[in-house]
């Protein structure tokens, strides 16, 4: 497991500047949730659009979490984006209190299994990781995408 932090958390109430939902029902919604976010903070703000790379990797680490909740947390019970200072803060909520851990891959050195990556992209493209246990059950995993170079 890559450094995160683990709490009990409250559920949170709802903030300005969040886009905040039940759950997209595939990756490919949590990533459009991501970019209508970045599309209306340039909007609002008048301000320059991110670079693609920072872009894809917010994009990537949504697809990935949200994926991670849908095949080992009993589904996504809410997904919320917020940009705060050039950063995209993202949340995914699922049923399951288990820790994400990497996959363990015991096939023939030099070769690619499928799946079991996820867990590694997130860790690497992400920072300020969070796993909050959820009063009503399930965790919350809160993962931080930077925008531009800090």
């Amino acid at each position: 497991m890559c450094a995160e932090h683990r709490t009990n958390s409250p559920d949170t109430a709802t903030v300005p500047g969040r886009l905040r939902s039940p759950g997209p029902r595939s990756p490919a919604e949590a990533r459009e949730a991501v970019r209508h976010a970045l599309e209306e903070d340039v909007r609002r703000s008048g301000g320059r659009a991110s670079t693609g790379d920072a872009v894809g990797d917010a994009l990537l680490v949504a697809s990935e979490l949200t994926t991670n909740a849908m095949l080992h947390g009993g589904g996504v019970t809410e997904f919320e984006v917020m940009l705060v200072d050039r950063e995209v803060r993202l949340s995914v909520s699922d049923h399951s209190r288990e820790l994400p851990t990497p996959a363990q891959h015991s096939d023939e050195p030099g070769l690619m299994r499928i799946g079991g990556h996820g867990w590694p992209i997130i860790c690497r493209l992400a920072r300020d990781i969070t796993i909050a246990e959820l009063r009503a059950g399930g965790k919350r995993i809160t993962a931080v995408v930077p925008l531009s170079p800090h």
